[in-house]
């Protein structure tokens, strides 16, 4: 799409035609319908979780946690553990440090937790 407009002539009788582009405006929703409520009930996107989840788990390695496991939805779990390199390689080569990740499926789509190495419940 492009926007026109014409000058009015100079002082030499010249007549200018400009042309300008116009994008249209973006409006992202970043939220999704819930799969498991509600009618009209959202969620938060799945890139969303995961940001959050890694914010969590940079929180976890400044408190000095060795060994971590990460209890989640299968298919947020997939998301993490498919893929070259997945999200979760990306996690090692940053922290050095691996990430176990099982999927729970008694776990809703944005339920996930962090445990120890000995089983305790971090977050």
């Amino acid at each position: 799409r492009a926007k026109h407009k014409i000058l009015p002539p100079s002082k030499f009788g010249l007549i200018q035609i400009t042309r300008q582009r116009v994008r249209p405006e973006l409006d992202i929703k970043t939220r999704e319908e819930n799969p498991n409520g509600v009618n009209g009930a959202e969620i938060e996107a799945p890139i969303g979780l995961v940001q959050k989840i890694t914010h969590d788990l940079e929180q976890l390695y400044r408190k000095d946690y060795k060994k971590l496991t990460l209890n989640t939805h299968p298919f947020i779990a997939a998301f993490l553990t498919k893929g070259f390199p997945s999200i979760r390689s990306k996690w090692f080569f940053e922290h050095k440090k691996w990430v176990k990740i099982l999927p729970r499926d008694a776990y809703t789509y944005l339920e996930y937790h962090f445990f120890d190495k000995k089983g305790n419940q971090l977050k």
